[in-house]
């Protein structure tokens, strides 16, 4: 029911959402190859949508710096075929660029290629000249139009230029030109399988050498808006990706396999050299190999990232890209298999090597799905990896000593929150020589603590505890029960939660309290928590209960599935109400048009019987920015906040803050809200994902960039004679449009642009 009245709660904002949606439609599908190494610069391409007229891409935290290098936009049939006939013509050796496209093209940056195969994108296709689809290069016919293809002639003896021979800057230029163009070709997809992904942003990323390692998050940012964030991770070890994927193939029902990527051969296995990171993207029906020497005795951490890379996907059951490991020695005799780790869909395997000798690691989707956007990053060596801690929290301003489990922690370090920390959730890592582990959660609070006292695994043995109290503990042996006598008053609440698997346990809490008579008076298996993010495992269990008569109650916590282990720990509060609150704000980024407004959706995730009103306000607005706030009122699970602005427009985004004061009792509550994304999983549950920032931006709607080029004038020669005009020039307009556009984006020649112009002009009715 949670669940079914969160999907109709977020069903009654979109309305409130609508007027600044317009505005918040840039959007990024995946980044490839999501993350790179300290020290390093390389290339990575983004792919999404609504990304025209780019203007940076930014990374958050500090030592990573973004230098955007080119963006494809989707040209449509008609500009593809202009595309193909400007081609056409360069290849012809009488075919002379103007001084400015010689200029322009002599020292044109291409992004730079990923992966170990670094060669120009040569022409890999044939290209129809009639409406510019791109066909394999062995087709003798047009996929989409039955044109007839010719393959390109091979030139004549003697045609053929020496390597050795110095080329003029206007054959570096025309080359330049040609290559451009068949990259374009290269990239194009007619029929995508997801069409929100193909648009190209190409970035050039440098990593400082002292950057701090783990999570980031990406956007690009345009001359009309923020995109979304995606996570993009610094790594410690090297790197190797891939060579990008072309934007998959729309299948067709009973043709799927003609969707189905073709690799080469010599791509089909990598051989990297251990520790590393290997970054890829799985098509449909596809294994990625990789191969590796290993030796006797080492201890070999392999950890996939894939579902947290893009963490929901709407149109496919599970609803992201379920990755599947499996490791081989070179005979192909499987040694270790992993499709998931605990609770969380990417997968980890611990390995012992056995003896000296090559291996082979697989990756590949579970269900043999693929696209473009199912990116994965696999980091393989002997390196620290927490498994789990104890206890999985602390209390605010004490002590705690904290012991960890996992692999390849001889010599590592944990290090508690520091001093000063806040009550919350906390991210630590382990520290062994100069590299850190992952990252573990760890809660702190304000209750008073203690730890389970075994044996307490009847009412009988029951450990007695004083309200209130948050009681670290966890699973010993299959089948335990943890039991907690608790005094109780008649009509008094009292509120007793489980925090488990919110904190990367695998413990599936099972509550129940009794009375003395071993009665059940209360009972809870798994609480939905609309703010947990990622986690669709709702696990944790949480109950409010008032006892019908003074008197010793017990509190019984097990784990739903009979399972034990080091890792299965839990925190378990017993207190009377805690009333509290967090915010969400939606969508995590604030677009405002020249001197207009936005809105954002506030999310409120009351607690423990909370039902009081709440005051949001932004706190600290630059100057030119200003709102009025707004009010949740009792009960008020969601409302829409306004921002306006008196700007034109802003060089950079800024960072906004949202603030909720509730007086709870006699305190003043005070919390910022976490921005957020909403995103659908598997065609149905939606789910409040937190980003780290909440950046706005105020942009100029009829910002145009400004004309590169101007187009001499038309030759008299080049104007046909003799042609009835027939059209209107309404009817041509857009047609011109295309070409101007493609003559600004440097693709057209003067001669080819200004001679389709006249063919056009002298058609038009005067």
């Amino acid at each position: 029911m949670n669940r079914l009245r969160f999907a109709i709660l977020r069903l009654a904002v979109l309305g409130a959402m609508a007027s600044s949606a317009w505005a918040q439609g840039q959007y990024i599908g995946y980044v490839y190859p999501a993350g790179g190494q300290q020290g390093t610069t390389f290339p990575i391409r983004i792919g999404g949508q609504s990304l025209q007229l780019p203007d940076s891409v930014i990374v958050t935290g500090e030592g990573v710096s973004c230098r955007l290098v080119d963006y494809y936009r989707v040209l449509d049939n008609q500009e593809m075929s202009f595309l193909s006939q400007q081609l056409n013509e360069l290849k012809k050796k009488e075919t002379v660029l103007s001084e400015d496209m010689t200029a322009k093209m002599s020292s044109f940056e291409f992004p730079a290629p990923i992966g170990p195969d670094t060669g120009t994108s040569a022409v890999q296709s044939l290209i129809c000249p009639i409406c510019g689809t791109a066909n394999p290069i062995d087709a003798t016919v047009c996929s989409k139009c039955n044109a007839k293809l010719e393959k390109p002639k091979d030139p004549k003896p003697g045609e053929k230029e020496s390597k050795d021979a110095p080329k003029s800057e206007k054959d570096v230029a025309k080359e330049n030109l040609i290559d451009r163009i068949q990259r374009r070709f290269t990239e194009d997809e007619r029929t995508p399988a997801v069409r929100s992904q193909t648009e190209l942003v190409f970035v050039e990323i440098t990593v400082a050498p002292d950057a701090k390692p783990g999570r980031r998050e990406i956007r690009v940012i345009t001359r009309l808006g923020i995109s979304n964030p995606l996570p993009f991770y610094v790594s410690q070890v090297p790197e190797v990706a891939r060579k990008p994927m072309k934007i998959c193939q729309l299948p067709v029902l009973g043709k799927e396999s003609q969707a189905q990527r073709k690799r080469p051969v010599e791509e089909e296995e990598v051989r990297v050299t251990v520790p590393c990171t290997m970054n890829g993207q799985i098509a449909p029906g596809e294994t990625n190999r990789y191969r590796f020497q290993a030796s006797k005795g080492q201890r070999l951490v392999i950890s996939a990232k894939a579902r947290d890379l893009v963490p929901y996907v709407a149109d496919g059951v599970p609803g992201w890209f379920q990755a599947v490991l499996r490791l081989c020695d070179a005979n192909g005799k499987e040694l270790a298999y992993d499709d998931d780790f605990r609770s969380n869909p990417d997968p980890v395997i611990y390995f012992e090597v056995p003896d000296d000798g090559e291996y082979v690691l697989t990756i590949r989707e579970a269900l043999f799905r693929g696209r473009e956007s199912f990116v994965y990053r696999i980091t393989i060596g002997e390196l620290p990896f927490v498994t789990s801690i104890f206890p999985l929290g602390g209390r605010v301003g004490e002590p705690v000593k904290i012991e960890m489990d996992g692999w390849n922690l001889d010599k590592a370090a944990l290090a508690p929150p520091p001093k000063d920390a806040k009550p919350g959730c906390h991210l630590l890592a382990a520290a062994s020589g100069a590299f850190v582990s992952n990252y573990v959660p760890f809660a702190l609070d304000t209750l008073p603590e203690c730890l389970e006292q075994e044996a307490n695994d009847e009412s009988a043995k029951a450990q007695k505890v004083n309200l209130p109290v948050i009681i670290n503990g966890r699973a010993d042996r299959p089948g335990d029960w943890d039991v907690f006598e608790v005094e109780g008053k008649a009509g008094e609440t009292i509120v007793v939660e489980v925090t488990a698997r919110h904190l990367g346990s695998p413990l599936d809490s099972f509550l129940k309290v009794t009375g003395p008579d071993g009665k059940i008076i209360a009972i809870n298996d798994d609480h939905f928590d609309a703010g947990s993010g990622l986690n669709t495992d709702h696990a944790d269990s949480y109950l409010m209960v008032k006892p019908p008569a003074n008197g010793k109650y017990f509190v019984h916590l097990g784990d739903r599935r009979r399972q034990a282990g080091k890792e299965y720990a839990y925190r378990l509060r017993i207190s009377a109400p805690q009333p509290d609150f967090a915010l969400r704000v939606i969508p995590s980024r604030v677009c405002m048009a020249s001197k207009g407004a936005a809105a954002v959706t506030v999310f409120a995730l009351r607690k423990d019987g909370f039902d009081g009103p709440i005051q949001l306000n932004f706190k600290g607005l630059p100057q030119g920015l200003e709102s009025a706030g707004a009010a949740l009122a009792a009960n008020q699970e969601t409302v829409g906040v306004g921002i306006k602005t008196s700007l034109t427009a802003v060089e950079k985004p800024v960072n906004l803050t949202l603030v909720g004061v509730a007086k709870i009792g006699d305190r003043e509550v005070v919390h910022d809200a976490v921005p957020a994304e909403d995103k659908m999983q598997a065609f149905l549950w939606r789910h409040i994902l937190p980003a780290e920032t909440l950046p706005a931006l105020v942009f100029d709607p009829s910002y145009q960039a400004p004309a590169d080029r101007m187009r001499p004038p038309i030759r008299e020669e080049d104007r046909p004679k003799g042609v009835q005009p027939t059209v209107t020039r309404s009817s041509v307009e857009w047609y011109l449009r295309q070409l101007e556009n493609l003559y600004q984006d440097w693709f057209l020649t003067d001669d080819f642009v200004n001679r389709e112009i006249a063919n056009v002009e002298a058609r038009v009715i005067k």
